[in-house]
């Protein structure tokens, strides 16, 4: 069971994506609506993994996992992103993610991604 941190600045994601750790026996500790948010939470919460959408305001996802991964190398980032966005999810590898999801999210996929950076 790992303990997961959940950033995007829709709710709707939020919520979606929390049900899905749930099922696969993750817990949801901290949710985060944009990349400063995320960052804060994660200092404070230290989880197992971040699930991190790519584009939000304030901080991006990317710049996000730029800055955790700066103060925390061991950080397991997993990016979020719609389709159409490889070039930014590429940029996320580069800085540090270590694998991606695509929206609209798959169950045993989001779940998948998790065991794999664990």
């Amino acid at each position: 069971m790992a303990k997961v941190l959940v950033v995007d600045d829709a709710k709707f994601m939020r919520v979606t994506l929390t049900n899905m750790l749930k099922q696969g026996n993750h817990e949801v500790i901290g949710e985060a609506e944009n990349g400063r948010q995320a960052t804060e939470l994660y200092r404070s919460l230290k989880p197992d993994v971040v699930t991190m959408d790519i584009t939000m305001p304030e901080m991006t996802g990317i710049e996000a996992v730029k800055q955790i991964i700066g103060e925390f190398p061991d950080a397991k980032i997993i990016m979020c992103s719609s389709m159409g966005q490889q070039q930014m999810v590429l940029s996320a590898i580069e800085a540090g993610a270590k694998d991606y999801i695509v929206k609209p999210f798959d169950e045993s996929r989001v779940n998948a991604a998790i065991s794999r950076v664990l």
